[in-house]
């Protein structure tokens, strides 16, 4: 079983004659505590073409210290990384297997790097003799396993925060080891170093030419925005499948945003991509979304009944209320959150990403793509924004009940698609599709909420049912139902004069200058 740690941890370059200053003048070090010399053995691990390490995951298996075993780790800022610990085992545990798939796919993992480290510790001891940080001298030789025979050999110094510490003693650390001559480290990681340098040629090309990185083309044409997005959308989707594998909050919501946007911009964008090719992914696209939509649409639920719940007055809560909910969301949430996973382990999900891979290396650019942004970008934002338009009118013509909840929740999926588009060409349009997308959110956001009382007055119903059922009072349930009635109709009272700004000439021929 896998288990996960925040690391926060700075790293400085050093030489075999670095000395160390006097730590106990770093304020609130009343102690430091010199642990000895532990000799670590870490075999890295990655494709041929290091898929992991161009997204700064590392992926190693080391023995040596007190933490033997495998290590996973993900960058979440500078210097924070999550790392996922697994037994030590001959073999890649399927828990952190599982946590790479999204990046790797079928290509085997093979041992790219070998480093060998001989870490001098010291733990820096607070007033109380609590641990907050531990500072290592770690004397590092790496060799090349995959691409190269090269070999490498540097110094470092280590400071990784105590679990619960307070990032802001690391910047005093940093302060004291500056005063002494030590500087950061150019390197993000031991992993990141040794890769450039043990690369064949790294000895003879200067070490300035070699760390640089590639800058992307600066967009120019309407083809360039569109696929900077798209590509975007992609990075999300394959960078947030292993955080809804490990269920952190929001991953499911954030992974689903990005597949829509994505399917959004290839319907939006049709006349600078090529619908043959686009149609099918987008279809592909569709049905993840409302796979992620299972397990997301159950926790939105979760959340809006239990805050209705600790809403009422404590004289209105009769019967066991909270825990029928629990009962029933765990029940609900344990089979979609299942499903999910499941869905990302299978054929169908890695041949989409493969697909995704194959867009971004041949982007099926139409002839409208070599135009310039202004050109297009706007013509295909205002398309999204007439269909918007047409459905919130049929939405506003009905009577309340079921159809108008039908109709509007069509028009919530316009003004999502509206939104997307005035988001895809913002960075061509500026301000104008800005403030176009926050009026669009606002609308959705109306209509939104409008479809959660729907669907939460549905839930209430059965959770009615179920207690009437058990022989217990159905008055609370029936209470909360009158809440989604008031907040549906008043929802429905609000849509004119939201949608009376969003819709603004103004707003729209601005983005046509």
């Amino acid at each position: 079983m896998a288990d996960s740690k925040r690391e926060i941890e700075r790293k400085y370059e050093a030489t075999v004659d670095t000395r160390l200053p006097e730590l106990t003048r770093v304020a609130g070090v009343a102690a430091v505590d010199h642990r000895g010399v532990m000799e670590l053995d870490a075999v890295y691990y990655d494709t041929e073409d290091h898929r992991l390490a161009a997204d700064s995951l590392t992926l190693r298996r080391r023995t040596g210290g007190d933490d033997a075993g495998w290590h996973l780790k993900f960058p979440v800022a500078s210097g924070i990384r999550d790392e996922i610990r697994a037994p030590l085992s001959d073999t890649l545990p399927g828990s952190l297997a599982a946590l790479v798939r999204s990046r790797v796919r079928e290509t085997e993992l093979v041992p790219v790097v070998r480093l060998h480290s001989s870490r001098d510790v010291h733990h820096l001891l607070g007033l109380d003799g609590s641990l907050l940080a531990e500072l290592s001298v770690d004397e590092v030789r790496a060799v090349r396993l995959a691409g190269g025979s090269g070999t490498a050999a540097w110094t470092e110094i280590e400071v990784e925060l105590a679990d619960d510490g307070d990032p802001a003693f690391l910047d005093a650390v940093e302060h004291r080891l500056r005063k002494a001559g030590v500087r950061p480290s150019a390197s993000a990681s031991k992993l990141a170093r040794a890769l450039a340098e043990t690369a064949p040629g790294s000895g003879t090309a200067p070490k300035k030419q070699r760390t640089a990185k590639k800058t992307a083309a600066r967009p120019r044409t309407a083809g360039d925005h569109v696929m900077a997005y798209v590509r975007d959308q992609i990075t999300a989707v394959v960078a947030l499948d292993p955080a809804v594998r490990r269920g952190l909050p929001d991953s499911v919501h954030q992974m689903r945003v990005a597949t829509r946007r994505l399917r959004s911009a290839f319907r939006t964008y049709r006349k600078v991509l090529d619908r043959t090719v686009t149609d099918p992914v987008g279809d592909e696209l569709k049905w993840l979304a409302a796979e992620l939509g299972i397990d997301r649409d159950q926790e939105v639920l979760d959340e809006r009944l239990r805050a209705r719940i600790a809403d009422l007055p404590g004289t209105l809560v009769l019967g066991p209320v909270r825990s029928r909910l629990r009962i029933w969301s765990v029940a609900r949430r344990h089979g979609s959150r299942r499903r999910t996973v499941g869905v990302l382990d299978g054929k169908r999900y890695l041949a989409l990403l493969e697909s995704l891979d194959a867009l971004q290396a041949a982007p099926p650019l139409l002839s409208a793509a070599a135009h310039a942004p202004e050109d297009t970008l706007p013509r295909a934002v205002l398309r999204d924004y007439e269909r918007l338009a047409t459905r919130i009118g049929h939405a506003l013509e009905l009577r309340p009940g079921p159809d108008r909840d039908l109709a509007m929740h069509d028009a919530r999926k316009a003004a999502k698609r509206a939104r997307y588009a005035g988001e895809a060409a913002t960075a061509a349009l500026g301000r104008p599709a800005r403030k176009f997308a926050r009026r669009m959110k606002a609308v959705q956001t109306v209509l939104g909420d409008h479809q959660d009382s729907v669907v939460a007055r549905g839930a209430l119903r059965t959770l009615a049912a179920q207690a009437h059922a058990a022989g217990e009072t159905a008055f609370t349930w029936g209470l909360l139902y009158g809440h989604e009635e008031a907040t549906a109709a008043a929802r429905e009272q609000e849509l004119p004069e939201v949608w009376e700004r969003a819709s603004r000439p103004k707003l729209r021929a601005a983005l046509e200058r």
